[in-house]
């Protein structure tokens, strides 16, 4: 591929289709004490037919966890939610990470 094919493919792409994730949390919660060593993490996405998703992935820590997977009407929407349980998440000792 010529450098100026390289640069028109690039061009033709704008960033915000580069990539289907649109944003990205990512909690833990580590207590020694009671063994706990958990994380929690947060991505609002969007396929390839304009659907935007929250997927939810969460597990101890070291594994690959559990997902849930809920479908917005707009990423706006999604964004909500994702603070809603980011904010609960953070109040039961969860920490950004």
């Amino acid at each position: 591929m010529s450098e100026a094919s390289s640069k028109r493919y690039k061009s033709e792409l704008p960033d915000e289709l580069r990539s289907p994730i649109k944003h990205h949390l990512v909690l833990h919660r580590i207590d020694p004490e009671h063994r706990v060593r958990r994380f929690y993490s947060l991505m609002i996405e969007q396929d390839l037919f304009g659907t935007v998703r929250l997927v939810r992935n969460w597990g101890r820590i070291g594994t690959n966890g559990q997902d849930l997977v809920e479908i917005f009407p707009s990423e706006i929407e999604a964004g909500k939610a994702l603070e809603a349980i980011a904010q609960e998440k953070r109040r039961r000792g969860y920490r950004d990470l």
